[in-house]
């Protein structure tokens, strides 16, 4: 018990003490308690879980997702918390939101009908939902998406653009050119984002051409892009579903030979750094990626000190702003 406080409840102990305790854990190689067993005898794993829909490839290659996890993590440092990262997979063995020993989770932008969301409400774990419907007693942080959106659609039409695109990406439904009968879009953020574009579009009188990438990356987004830029009638306009899709229109426009903003004007959706730095830097919309970590990663710790303490949970529903950020992307339109 003595050596066990000189690691863990260093105010029980003399100084000088502590201070040989920990001299002879040095020489004789002790560590201090097994993690395990002192997570089995608190209750507690000092670890929380974010669940990803995406490989976890995307947490490290996809700049809005790493600066969020950054931010959460920075935010859970001083709580002593630690930061799983899991999959939302259910077709191996071990089964991560099953089968990881975690104190809480975040679901980050995930099918809210997946086994991965089911496994952790039957577990009773603190939850806190990102980019997600809003649920009855789970906190929530949410950005304002379909007001970003509704900007970016009007500051086309306040260009003058009447020929509008859109283009969207997912991993299920329809892929190609799409009406609107035939649109699905896969969780909340597309949905929102869909909502804001049409807001302003259908008080313009503009039925838009709409497009679905299949998938996420910049080869996908460049294919979803030909489809509406290789046409004889095409857009005068897209507004992308984020950043990284209006990258791939970018390149598909150079490769077709249209020019950007003097033949078509490009928004996109995010403002990463990718943004700022592409030629021509791109018209999007920003959302702050990193106080929705911040945000979100506090109000886990809260909900978890709170079930600890069994008290409610405090289901505060956040919504975080967004805003408009022109750059040289847009244009108005090339006459008739």
């Amino acid at each position: 018990m003595t050596v066990s406080n000189a690691f863990s409840k260093p105010d029980q102990l003399s100084a000088a003490l502590r201070e040989r305790i920990l001299a002879a854990a040095q020489e004789v190689g002790y560590v201090g308690p097994d993690p395990a067993a002192r997570a089995l005898a608190k209750g507690t794993t000092g670890a929380v879980g974010i669940v990803l829909t995406s490989s976890l490839r995307f947490a490290f290659t996809d700049l809005v997702a790493t600066s969020f996890l950054g931010a959460i993590a920075e935010e859970l440092g001083p709580t002593g918390l630690a930061l799983t990262l899991l999959t939302s997979s259910d077709d191996g063995a071990v089964i991560p939101a099953r089968d990881v020993a975690i104190d809480g989770a975040l679901v980050y932008s995930c099918d809210p009908t997946s086994t991965a969301v089911q496994y952790l409400s039957r577990r009773r774990l603190p939850l806190v939902y990102i980019d997600q419907d809003p649920v009855e007693g789970i906190p929530a942080v949410n950005v304002d998406d379909r007001s970003g959106a509704r900007a970016a659609a009007q500051h086309l039409i306040d260009l003058g653009h009447r020929r509008v695109g859109l283009l969207l990406s997912g991993l299920h439904g329809t892929h190609g050119l799409v009406t609107p009968e035939e649109l699905t879009v896969d969780g909340h953020a597309s949905k929102q984002r869909l909502l804001g574009w049409r807001d302003a579009l259908d008080a313009a009188g503009i039925t838009p051409l709409m497009a679905r990438q299949g998938g996420a990356n910049l080869e996908q987004a460049k294919a979803g892009a030909r489809l509406l830029l290789d046409r004889p009638d095409r857009p005068t306009a897209l507004l992308c579903f984020s950043d990284a899709v209006a990258h791939g229109v970018l390149q598909a426009a150079e490769d077709l030979g249209i020019r950007v903003p003097d033949e078509l004007s490009v928004v996109g959706f995010d403002d990463n750094p990718l943004a700022a730095q592409l030629r021509p830097a791109l018209t999007t919309v920003r959302q702050d990626v990193q106080a929705k970590g911040r945000v979100a990663a506090a109000a886990l710790a809260r909900a978890i000190g709170d079930t600890r303490g069994d008290r409610p949970v405090t289901a505060d529903h956040v919504l975080l702003p967004a805003e408009l950020v022109v750059r040289d992307s847009t244009a108005a339109p090339p006459p008739d």
